[in-house]
């Protein structure tokens, strides 16, 4: 059959309740990471991108990740990830460590210094995200909220070797 001749598909546009819930959804993240990322420049002088690679270093055994591990935890590129941590070793947060069974990998490692960061700042961040997000919700609406993420993310997260993901960039 050729393509080329067939006449193009009708985009499937949303309906008007589809686009109540889109905008409504793209204002109140746009507005919930604009509050986090004020409080954090306030409470501690970062981003909320920032903030999350030293609580996922926080968490993690002996406080160090892989830099491929660290930029799949965040969902970002390797280059933003790089960028990130050359900004956080230059704070004394992070410092970065060859891997001694691969050559072209490093360790992200935080620092006595950015575990004292991160645990002065904890506590006005999850003030922040609670008034802002939690606070407002019933517990059914915390649970529905919860699974339609998770069922969201997975969607976007494909399993396969060649999907587009950003730490694969």
């Amino acid at each position: 059959m050729n393509t080329a001749s067939a006449p193009a598909e009708e985009p499937r546009w949303l309906t008007d309740e589809e686009q109540r819930i889109w905008r409504a959804y793209m204002h109140a993240t746009t507005l919930l990471e604009d509050h986090l990322d004020r409080q954090l420049q306030r409470d501690a002088g970062m981003p909320h991108i920032y903030y999350g690679l030293l609580v996922q270093l926080g968490e993690a055994p002996r406080r160090r990740l892989r830099m491929t591990e660290l930029a799949m935890n965040a969902k970002i590129t390797r280059s933003r990830l790089s960028h990130a941590v050359a900004r956080l070793e230059k704070n004394g947060w992070v410092r970065r460590e060859d891997c001694p069974s691969d050559k072209r990998g490093q360790f992200a490692v935080l620092t006595d210094e950015g575990y004292e960061v991160l645990r002065r700042t904890a506590p006005g961040h999850v003030a922040a995200v609670r008034q802002a997000l939690f606070d407002r919700l019933g517990p059914d609406q915390r649970k529905a909220l919860g699974e339609a993420m998770r069922i969201i993310a997975e969607g976007l997260q494909p399993k396969d070797a060649g999907a587009d993901l950003p730490w694969l960039r």
